[in-house]
């Protein structure tokens, strides 16, 4: 089957995830910068989150622009890291309560590293189906980025428990990485 109802269906999910965070977000109680300053730990929790979703966004369209056709099993992979992103507000919104909390700012490491893991899944069962000397497999080469990812998430699950700012700062590491524009896959398309 073509990959056209796969690229809507997520594109759909991952903005609706992304209105339920916002969502979240609630009016300051007062018109002073005192109330301000008590949601600025959801707000910056938010913006990381937000940050988070739309790099998974581009990334899975660039990955998405590889495939050919789809079958169950890439349904199912994709399926997967939809689960994992449709977490996402619901962590966002527990360590944004919380900020600085040991657990909560852990369960937030968990749940960014399960989405990785997810997409990192979903790109094995399209070189799976694709073969690997597929578009895809070539423009991934080591994949540096992908696989120092999820030990960082990792490193900062474990530090949550110790220095909760240095836990999210790692989270925040990950996601300035990724920022930086992955234009692999992009050079392996023009180049095919």
């Amino acid at each position: 089957m073509g990959k056209d109802r796969l690229t809507a269906f997520s594109d759909g999910v991952i903005a609706i995830i992304i209105t339920i965070m916002v969502l979240e977000l609630r009016v300051p109680h007062g018109d002073d910068l005192t109330a301000l300053k008590g949601v600025a730990p959801s707000f910056l929790t938010y913006v990381m989150s937000f940050v988070y979703l739309a790099i998974y966004w581009n990334n899975h369209h660039h990955l998405l622009h590889t495939v050919g056709r789809v079958d169950g099993l890439i349904l199912w992979a994709n399926s997967h890291l939809l689960f994992w992103l449709s977490i996402i507000p619901a962590a966002t919104a527990w360590m944004g309560q919380n900020l600085s909390a040991p657990l909560p700012t852990a369960v937030y490491g968990a749940v960014l590293l399960m989405p990785a893991i997810a997409y990192y899944i979903l790109q094995k069962t399209i070189i799976r189906q694709q073969g690997s000397h597929s578009v895809l497999a070539k423009a991934l080469g080591n994949d540096f980025k992908g696989k120092l990812s999820p030990v960082l998430y990792i490193a900062g699950i474990a530090v949550a428990f110790v220095s909760p700012w240095l836990s999210i700062a790692l989270y925040a590491l990950v996601a300035v990485m990724w920022l930086v524009p992955d234009r692999r896959i992009e050079s392996m398309l023009r180049q095919g």
